[in-house]
């Protein structure tokens, strides 16, 4: 995977990167084979409350899993370089059928094409690319069985069908406008900058980065994405609730007084994961395991818990000052698990003196709760995903209106500013910053350290192994606060 470092440095990929490869034949086969038997139950499924699992299916491979070692894709890796698409054009306003490409096949690449498929009706899946050929047979597989006016605008043909580390850019040179970015979060800044690189519009999940190093180039391809109008929505899915806005309106215009801090939450049990096979190198087991190690999920806190910090990001108006943290790895301990905590607590302090406190938690047998509370003077609001915002004090309110489904109105609301018929989006930068909201808490909870803003914008940390290949990587030691360097 050394591909992944050249391109990011401006280099021509090496003798030993990824060869682009397409899948044909064997993957329309292969839909009726093993990958058919994938649970169907949570196909599209995404983090709610009861089900905050990437679901696995029958070859054990989870929903957002990437990357896979086997004897053609090392023969690949050894063919010779990749190419990627001419760095060139801006986006403009569509006019017509948006053309859109999918980069990562699992559950929740499968669920986001379904989201747009019902987001508009001009809208088409035309290309699909995984490391793995499986994962792309079951994603036309499983698009094919959506309603039939959104499985009609599946026109994935074996040409547009890519395979192997280089599969994104295969996917960017497809001729599509859209690209969905579904892969663990450790790979989003390289695919995210190569994509406005491409001038394609983007629809990516969240978190974006796993480090201060990522963060900074999601933040620079944000800014030209700027440049390009090209159209970027994360899968922050409050953001795009009613009962969010309708909330946040209300507390705007003073229905709890001033704002002075806010605690939210994602405590919940324990999630799947993978064991190791003695057929597997470590950096294969660490992919397919990906949930527990740092330099692919950024741990829970990151990849789980930054909906809810942002949320609370977005109803204080400012990032903080600086946060300290503790956390640890009381129940996950087994190695399996990797390096990462169980549980977190942060307290963030923003400027004026205001908090927000930080709580997550994936350790079965606890209660669980997954809202946000934003505290005021005169009162406090109470919001939790699918519907729930209450506001509590002298000016009581309860949302009562119609909810849409959010995962569709990210996606309508991501059409709408292509095609000009909405306000222009681009939550690239601010995701960045949200996500960075959730490292920063990390790296104080891992070092016993207070950490500032500033200090963790600029921060060296960077989280990428010292060898993009399949073959030994230790498992880094657990975090031990007050011996853990701040980077």
């Amino acid at each position: 995977m050394r591909w992944l470092i050249e391109i990011g440095a401006g280099r021509r990929p090496s003798r030993g990167a990824a060869r682009l490869t397409t899948v044909r034949s064997a993957v329309i086969a292969h839909t009726h084979g093993a990958m058919a038997r994938a649970d169907r139950t949570h196909l599209f499924g995404r983090h709610t409350m009861n089900i905050d699992r990437p679901m696995a299916d029958s070859s054990g491979l989870t929903r957002r899993g990437f990357m896979h070692s086997s004897a053609a894709l090392a023969a690949a890796l050894a063919a010779g370089g990749v190419v990627l698409p001419a760095v060139s054009r801006a986006a403009a306003p569509a006019k017509g059928t948006l053309k859109v490409g999918v980069i990562g096949c699992g559950g929740r690449g499968r669920g986001a094409a379904a989201n747009i498929l019902a987001a508009s009706p001009d809208t088409e899946v035309v290309a699909l690319g995984d490391i793995f050929p499986e994962r792309v047979a079951t994603a036309l597989s499983q698009l094919a069985k959506l309603d039939p006016g959104q499985a009609s605008r599946v026109k994935v043909t074996q040409d547009r069908c890519f395979t192997g580390f280089d599969s994104y850019a295969g996917v960017l040179g497809a001729g599509v406008d859209v690209v969905i970015l579904a892969t663990p979060p450790g790979f989003r800044p390289a695919h995210f900058e190569a994509a406005i690189n491409a001038g394609k519009h983007v629809f990516m999940e969240k978190p974006v980065a796993v480090d201060p190093a990522g963060v900074r180039r999601v933040i620079e391809a944000a800014r030209a994405a700027k440049d390009k109008s090209c159209s970027v929505v994360a899968g922050t899915q409050r953001r795009h609730e009613v009962c969010y806005h309708e909330a946040k309106k209300r507390i705007d215009d003073g229905a709890i007084g001033d704002v002075v801090g806010a605690s939210v939450y994602w405590n919940q049990g324990g999630l799947w994961k993978v064991d190791p096979r003695s057929e597997w190198s470590d950096m294969e087991w660490q992919i397919r395991n990906w949930l527990y190690f740092a330099w692919l999920s950024g741990d829970h806190i990151v990849e789980q818990h930054v909906h809810n910090l942002d949320i609370g990001a977005w109803y204080l108006g400012d990032h903080p000052v600086s946060c300290s943290g503790m956390g640890g790895r009381q129940v996950r301990t087994a190695p399996e698990y990797g390096h990462v905590f169980d549980h977190f607590a942060v307290e963030y302090e923003y400027a004026g003196g205001r908090r927000m406190h930080s709580y997550c938690r994936q350790i079965d047998g606890c209660t669980s709760r997954v809202e946000e509370i934003i505290h005021g003077t005169k009162g406090y609001a109470r919001l939790s995903q699918f519907g729930t915002a209450e506001i509590h004090g002298q000016n009581a309110w309860k949302w009562r209106g119609e909810q849409t489904d959010p995962y569709t109105q990210e996606h309508v609301d991501l059409v709408a500013s292509i095609t000009g018929t909405g306000p222009y989006l681009n939550h690239g930068e601010r995701i960045a910053e949200s996500t960075l909201l959730a490292i920063m808490g990390r790296m104080s909870a891992y070092t016993g350290k207070t950490v500032s803003w500033k200090q963790a914008m600029e921060s060296r940390l960077d989280l990428t192994p010292p060898a993009m290949e399949f073959g030994p990587l230790p498992t880094p030691p657990v975090p031990v606060p007050g011996r853990e360097p701040l980077v």
